[in-house]
This record gives C-alpha cells, structure tokens and sequence, in this order.
C-alpha cells in the first residue's frame, strides 16, 4: 500500500494500483534469489511440499482499499539434477522463491489451491473487485 500511495501524493487526480507478491514457507518470505546457490536452497525448500504465495493489492488516490489474496502451492518433490537445469535457464534469479509459475517453472508444480493469476504475480478477479468498487467502469460488467 506504501509504494501506491507514495505515487498517489503524485498524481493527486488519479487512482493508483499497487501490488506486491511474497513466497512464504514455514513462516518465513523467500524473495529473490541471491545467487544461484540461493535459488538452490529455495528450490531445495520447496521441494516436496506446499507453501502460500500471498499477494497484497491496493488502490491509492481518489480511493483507497487493498486486500491480501492467497494461494497454495504443491511443489513436486524435486531432483538435484532438475534443480540444478532450471537455475542454470536463468528464471529462477527474478522470481520471488526462486520459481516462475507461468514460464519454465511450471514444471515444479503439482497443483495450485486458489488465485492462478496470484501465483503469476497479479489476482485478476480481486483486483476487478477492487477496480469496480472504486468505480472504474470494466467493460463486460454491466456498469
């Protein structure tokens, strides 16, 4: 919510949208990798098991309302020597928990419990909630 409202001081006239996702296993955040060895480790982490991938979504200006959604992931449980192919593609080095849902890091997953697009950085249809409840006209939704 801080960074949209920080552009909102800006823009006084307009309404901002802001989102931000994080990894979270066992309680802690796992943002981007570090190095390769990092992305090891993550990817080590989350071998095998679930973990949430929680985004934060605001609006900011002439409006002003967020909302967390969340979904689980099941990851496959993983090789050395698949995890080592998929950090030496490069993916993992930008993505928060060292994996992209929506590009090679596909094949890590087992199943998604919720918002795919959440998992792909954006939840679509919370942040068209949001959007029409601050009164931005969508085009298929009748207002």
């Amino acid at each position: 919510m801080l960074k949209a409202v920080r552009v909102a001081t800006q823009m006084p006239q307009a309404l901002i949208l802001g989102a931000d996702t994080a990894v979270v296993v066992d309680g802690r955040i796992l943002g981007k990798p570090q190095s390769p060895a990092d992305a090891r480790r993550m990817l080590t982490l989350l071998s095998g098991r679930s973990h949430a991938v929680l985004t934060g979504i605001a609006l900011a200006g002439t409006h002003q309302s967020s909302r967390i959604v969340e979904s689980q992931i099941d990851f496959r449980v993983l090789s050395r020597g698949e995890i080592d192919w998929y950090i030496r593609t490069g993916e993992p080095m930008d993505k928060a928990g060292a994996y992209g849902a929506q590009g090679i890091g596909s094949f890590l997953i087992q199943s998604v419990h919720g918002s795919y697009s959440n998992v792909v950085g954006l939840p679509l249809a919370e942040t068209l909630l949001l959007l029409n409840r601050a009164g931005v006209l969508i085009p298929w939704s009748g207002t």
